[in-house]
């Protein structure tokens, strides 16, 4: 995550064209939960180690969970950049696979010692609110822990589905920061589809 050190103005602040803003809240554990405390419901599918030869798939995945919450950073990455990361033994990216296909993606990152940060976590939309969304938490937290590290951490943002938050604190983080961040609608760049996230609303310039 870029960040700019300098603070906001109190107030409104005017976007440049073309672009859209987000209230990114940071949170983190620095225990692991107790096992009794954690609802065990019944698995979506299993999951599936991404490699980096699975490139095609990961952005397939990648795109279908996230697209309608303006998941845009590894779809713009160049292939190479995204293969090293996925070939990283430090990096564990999972397709969930049910029966059909994907319904899933979770990628752990522990490239920064001692920490592992939940660096994607999704589901596809009809897997949405069936119970999958706390297994592959459950999934993440047992990975997360079973590492020797002392911090697990995460954020999500005003982009993403308005049951995240609330989602992520039941599962045990907490929220310890917030930024705003600015970018480029990837809606009128042509990197994702002009009717994506109609949460968002999509201003030309």
């Amino acid at each position: 995550m870029k960040k700019n050190s300098a603070p906001l103005p109190l107030g409104y602040s005017p976007l440049p064209p073309g672009t859209i803003a987000n209230v990114v809240t940071c949170l983190e554990m620095t225990a692991r939960p107790t096992e009794s405390s954690r609802h065990q419901p019944e698995a979506p599918g299993t999951l599936c180690r991404l490699r980096a030869e699975d490139l095609t798939l990961y952005r397939s995945i990648f795109r279908a969970v996230g697209e309608d919450w303006l998941w845009m950073s590894r779809l713009v990455m160049s292939d190479e950049d995204l293969s090293a990361i996925l070939a990283d033994d430090r990096v564990e990216a999972y397709a969930v696979m049910d029966g059909e296909g994907p319904v899933g993606l979770l990628e752990l990152d522990f490239r920064e010692t001692g920490t592992c940060e939940l660096a994607f976590f999704g589901l596809v939309p009809d897997a949405i609110g069936k119970g999958a969304g706390r297994w592959l938490m459950n999934q993440a937290l047992e990975r997360a822990w079973s590492a020797p590290v002392h911090r697990f951490w995460v954020h999500t943002c005003s982009f993403d589905h308005p049951a995240a938050l609330g989602f992520y604190q039941r599962s045990g983080f907490r929220p310890y920061a917030s930024f705003v961040e600015v970018i480029e609608d990837p809606r009128l760049s042509g990197k994702m589809r002009r009717d994506a996230a109609r949460h968002v609303p999509l201003i030309a310039p």
